[in-house]
């Protein structure tokens, strides 16, 4: 009989790691103080360039945002099409779309309702001692018209190019073109292309099925990778951050002051009591909801985007407040492009009225308001597939025929004010999907209340552990449509 002791092998101590919320915390804090440390430094030069860790962290931070934004156009044809494969056995499809946008339009007049009560209270245009040497004309501004047309694809992937350039004088007085031209995804248009192809599935049968199965397969491997990208988020905060803080400073707020705090005072107002509110009325504890949708929230933050942040944002809608992916596919695409309480509701209302009171012999009346109103809560998808906050506020303008020049005023504290906008409108496209979903009992309140792991997401039926997290709820069952309400 061998003598020979048995060895055990001592178990190896994985290093746990900070949940990832905690992540994207240290890269805030450390991202403002690079970002200080860079303005310290300052420029470098005759010619006074950044120095190299204002482009370090303006490389980082572009790179992460890149990274999410490649995501974007393969998530959404996938998800869209895969959700209306599963909606073929859901019977209350419709009942959702109406009551998304219902619920869109409630957050949003409850919104701007706020804002004009800050304007008219703290009255930010008033003695402004903003220069009004400032003035000009955006370089590009919102219209109905503009929306019709970003709905129609222009070609089948809803690609778009833009083209920009100068004129230049060379030294024998010839002149030449600076020119150059970028290629972006209108996501509008992608939604509607995805919408029509998961139609068209659904009514061609059986012989689309091998189309729907592959489809449904091709969707994992992008959510397993979009992980990979989210796993990145808290080196991404760093360079966002530290690059903003480089770029503009806080000293930029100066003589806007009085208006950033009125436009920061509205979108907190929206974020910790108007979005709690409506959690609670709807049986929903807010706790949970920002516990729950706080990756996204601090990603839009820094990142400025609500299309950069929607993979995210999609992923705790889906895993951390139980909304099913059927669902949330339609929801969260369409409320990113939208949903957007910070730059449709608070953002241009509270900007102008600070225009009508910066300028002389402007006054607004009840019917003003009405309008501002109006297009707050009608208006906002006029800015999809166009440029966001600054187009819905020249939609504004242009609606109350204030003067257009009037925008030139606010551009110094933009990016400032854009950090809190994005934060707020993916806070409420988190949202409603949640509130529709619990109104209509298809929402797993298991796992809305369930706690999260160390990655800051809920486990799916133990297939995270120690910070890796699952494939993006691939677990999740279709819901028949047994289960949903009739």
């Amino acid at each position: 009989m061998s003598a020979q002791t048995d060895k055990v092998t001592p178990q190896r101590r994985r290093l746990r790691l900070p949940s990832f919320g905690v992540q994207v915390l240290i890269g805030l804090v450390l991202g403002l103080v690079l970002g200080f440390v860079a303005l310290q430094i300052g420029p470098v030069g005759e010619e006074g360039e950044p120095n190299w860790l204002a482009v370090t962290l303006q490389t980082v931070g572009s790179a992460f945002v890149s990274l999410l934004r490649t995501i974007v156009p393969p998530l959404i044809i996938l998800a869209v099409i895969s959700s209306i494969a599963n909606l073929r056995n859901v019977t209350n499809a419709a009942r959702l779309a109406w009551k998304t946008l219902l619920w869109f339009a409630i957050t949003a007049l409850v919104s701007v309702a706020i804002a004009i009560g800050l304007g008219l209270l703290i009255r930010p245009g008033v003695n402004s001692a903003v220069d009004p040497g400032t003035v000009s004309e955006p370089s590009s501004s919102g219209s109905w018209i503009a929306f019709i047309e970003s709905i129609i694809p222009a070609n089948f992937l809803g690609l778009a190019a833009d083209t920009s350039g100068s004129v230049t004088t060379a030294d024998d007085g010839s002149l030449g073109l600076d020119a150059s031209t970028s290629l972006g995804f209108n996501v509008l248009q992608l939604i509607v292309i995805a919408i029509v192809l998961g139609i068209a599935a659904v009514k061609t049968g059986k012989a689309a099925e091998p189309f729907i199965s592959f489809t449904e397969s091709a969707l994992q491997v992008v959510l397993k990778a979009l992980w990979w990208v989210i796993r990145l988020a808290p080196i991404g905060t760093v360079g966002l951050l530290g690059n903003a803080v480089y770029s503009y400073g806080w000293t930029t707020i100066g003589a806007l002051g009085k208006y950033t705090l009125t436009i920061y005072i509205g979108l907190a107002l929206v974020l910790f009591v108007v979005y709690p509110v409506v959690a609670r009325l709807n049986g929903l504890s807010p706790v949970k909801y920002f516990t729950g949708a706080w990756p996204a929230i601090q990603l839009g933050f820094v990142s400025r985007s609500s299309m950069g942040t929607m993979p995210v944002t999609q992923r705790v809608t889906e895993q951390n407040l139980g909304v099913p992916r059927y669902y949330s596919a339609f929801a969260v695409p369409f409320g990113a492009t939208t949903k957007m309480d910070g730059c449709a509701a608070i953002y241009p209302a509270i900007s102008a009225i600070f225009i009508a009171q910066f300028f002389p012999d402007i006054s607004l009346g009840i019917t003003d308001y009405l309008l501002i109103v109006f297009v707050s809560v009608i208006g906002s998808a006029a800015t999809a597939g166009t440029t966001g906050a600054t187009v819905m506020l020249t939609l504004t303008l242009s609606t109350l025929g204030l003067p257009l020049e009037g925008v030139g005023l606010l551009l110094a504290v933009d990016p400032i004010l854009d950090m809190g906008r994005t934060a707020v409108n993916v806070a409420g496209q988190a949202l409603i999907p949640a509130i529709v979903a619990k109104r209509e009992g298809i929402l797993d309140l298991d796992r809305y209340n369930a706690p999260r792991d160390a990655s800051g997401f809920v486990p799916l039926d133990g297939s995270a552990e120690d910070g890796d997290a699952p494939e993006g709820a691939q677990d999740q069952e279709k819901v028949p449509a047994a289960t949903a309400k009739e």
